[in-house]
């Protein structure tokens, strides 16, 4: 992006220490303060979330909805060019692939909620009891809501299994926050991370928003993984709006056709 002229730099410089997750040079989906989707739309107004909640078109939520299977006992590893996915639920997903046991935006907590006695509440259980989980070595967040960032699962994951967290830029702050010593590695958009032999995380592009609070909206950044592995690439987008489609054709041109996503 360009800079602004004289003066400019001063300017930015205030604009960045408005971001109280990330500072950094502007780019094509960062400005200085924010993230944004290049050419796509601003999350909705507050007024429309309440307009939602409050207009008679929500769905009521259950208070309880058993799952008819029961919860699984994976095992410990999944060696080679094997894949194993297991849902825990949501958008939580235990990927076992190459030796390595890979969770996605890992959630065990009974709420996904700022406050712990109200919220969506979990109406039925882990696909995994947290206590069957296999060693856990990697753990993708893709971004901070907190039914994808849960700060007490992280905790709990840091305690037991010690997994190293891949995650996009900003999120880092938060997550360092909650659970000191948390081993994290951070990334924008189009890097490639080397995990182990053979097996490598793409961080790519997704069309959503960032948000903690009322006052952080895309101050960390959003993002999908791609596990390159060598029994094949899996796509895991966390969250996206379809965006005429330019992230899924994206995905084709880099990486061709996936075996799981």
């Amino acid at each position: 992006m360009k800079r602004n002229p004289a003066g400019g730099e001063t300017l930015a410089a205030r604009k960045r220490a408005a971001n109280r997750y990330y500072s950094g040079p502007p780019s094509d989906h960062f400005d200085g303060t924010l993230f944004f989707n290049p050419n796509g739309k601003p999350p909705a107004r507050f007024s429309d979330l309440l307009k939602w909640q409050l207009g008679g078109e929500r769905s009521k939520w259950p208070a309880a909805n058993p799952s008819p299977f029961h919860q699984a006992t994976p095992a410990k590893r999944i060696d080679g060019s094997g894949l194993r996915l297991t849902m825990v639920g949501h958008s939580t997903l235990l990927i076992q692939t190459a030796g390595l046991n890979i969770l996605t935006d890992p959630v065990w907590s009974r709420r996904v909620s700022p406050l712990s006695f109200a919220g969506p509440k979990r109406v039925n259980l882990p696909g995994i009891a947290f206590s069957n989980l296999p060693p856990i070595d990697l753990v993708l967040v893709s971004h901070n809501h907190y039914d994808h960032l849960d700060l007490a699962t992280l905790k709990r994951l840091k305690t037991k299994h010690d997994p190293l967290v891949l995650t996009p830029l900003g999120n880092d702050a938060i997550i360092d926050d909650g659970v000191p010593g948390m081993r994290l590695s951070v990334h924008d958009w189009g890097e490639r991370v080397e995990i182990g032999k053979d097996v490598a995380v793409y961080v790519e592009p997704v069309h959503h928003w960032s948000a903690r609070g009322t006052r952080d909206r895309r101050m960390a950044l959003w993002a999908g993984f791609v596990v390159e592995t060598p029994g094949g690439k899996a796509y895991f987008a966390g969250d996206t709006g379809f965006h005429d489609g330019i992230n899924y054709r994206l995905m084709a041109e880099r990486h061709g056709g996936f075996r799981l996503a």
